[in-house]
């Protein structure tokens, strides 16, 4: 409809335009009018509480196919493309396919249904989660850190199931790396399974800040009133926490770890800051350092972007479920008997 507009415009002013005797050539072309600037969108103005601080109530998820150390194959490369970010997807997700054949004799597990390749993720083009040291990499052990290690794992080798104590806190559905802290994607450890989507949802007012998470259908309630840590003999799975503000971003602080934990190698000693900060209405960055000088040689950092989400959470009844965990020891118990015999 403009170009015939336009057409008929030329049209009528022809005569008047040109002069006399050169009405048969072609029309003079006109400027075309300038086009006007689309408008500027609003800057996002992030909601904030009665008491002024960044809200962060609602679902979030940290579905991610980044692993939390740099795979051998994208050593020195910090960042992805947007294409090669889409070929490392594609690739993840044709590894982790549950649909191949199985081999003879394997069990297998669930098919690609019950797994999340679809899940919404935060863009990250990074190559790993950690960012700090560069190498993307677990800073080496203490030397006395490799010692208990090395131990842990003699036992587990003489004492695979002669308890559930012997069996890992994941198998006895006591803590997940997903709950953390720190809260980790399921796809941290470059599991085979691919992703899952693990959803966490805030609960914020002035004075705390809850966490429920989905997996493993745990809650962290972190104060923001400034009150100190209980004495360091008071231990805890999730450590103890304590938030506070810092501008538009949310410290936690977490200490009072137990000795069982054993993330990475870390001990008791463990020292955890988190940091959240809201950067878009549908993305929120967590940042943490985990910093323990009996472990580590030095403390590394790491960041996950969170997305938004719509909810609601499930329960997770792992407990309820994990016949797994009895038919180990139930397992470990036959054996004993027929070495008996």
């Amino acid at each position: 409809m403009r170009t015939s507009l336009a057409l008929v415009f030329a049209i009528a002013a022809a005569p008047w335009a040109m002069p006399a005797g050169a009405q048969s050539a072609s029309p003079p072309q006109q400027a075309a009018p300038a086009k006007k600037a689309a408008p500027a969108k609003p800057a996002w103005t992030p909601p904030r509480l009665a008491d002024g601080h960044l809200d962060f109530n609602g679902v979030w998820s940290n579905a991610s196919i980044v692993p939390l150390e740099r795979p051998q194959e994208l050593e020195g490369k910090q960042f992805l493309t947007p294409e090669e970010k889409t070929a490392y997807e594609q690739k993840v997700f044709a590894r982790s396919s549950r649909e191949r054949p199985r081999p003879g004799g394997g069990v297998g597990t669930y098919n690609d249904f019950w797994w999340d390749a679809d899940s919404k993720r935060a863009q990250n083009f990074r190559t790993s989660l950690i960012v700090d040291p560069p190498d993307g990499k677990v800073p080496p052990l203490t030397a006395e850190a490799q010692k208990r290690v090395q131990a842990d794992r003699a036992y587990s080798r003489e004492h695979p199931a002669d308890g559930p104590e012997d069996r890992t806190l994941l198998e006895r559905c006591i803590l997940f790396p997903t709950t953390g802290p720190p809260m980790l994607p399921s796809f941290y450890n470059n599991s085979v399974f691919g992703p899952l989507t693990t959803n966490y949802e805030f609960v914020q007012t002035p004075e705390y800040l809850t966490i429920v998470i989905e997996l493993n259908h745990d809650v962290r309630v972190i104060p923001l009133d400034g009150r100190p840590h209980p004495p360091s003999k008071i231990r805890q799975w999730l450590g103890d926490s304590r938030g506070h503000w810092e501008g538009n971003t949310l410290v936690v602080d977490t200490t009072n770890f137990t000795g069982v934990t054993k993330f990475k190698g870390a001990d008791e000693n463990l020292h955890l800051t988190e940091r959240f900060t809201r950067i878009a209405s549908d993305t929120l960055l967590y940042e943490f350092t985990m910093d323990d000088p009996t472990a580590f040689t030095k403390p590394w950092k790491g960041e996950i972007p969170m997305i938004a989400g719509d909810g609601p959470l499930f329960e997770h009844a792992c407990n309820e479920g994990n016949y797994g965990l009895a038919g180990i020891l139930g397992g470990a118990r036959a054996d004993e008997r027929k070495a008996l015999k």
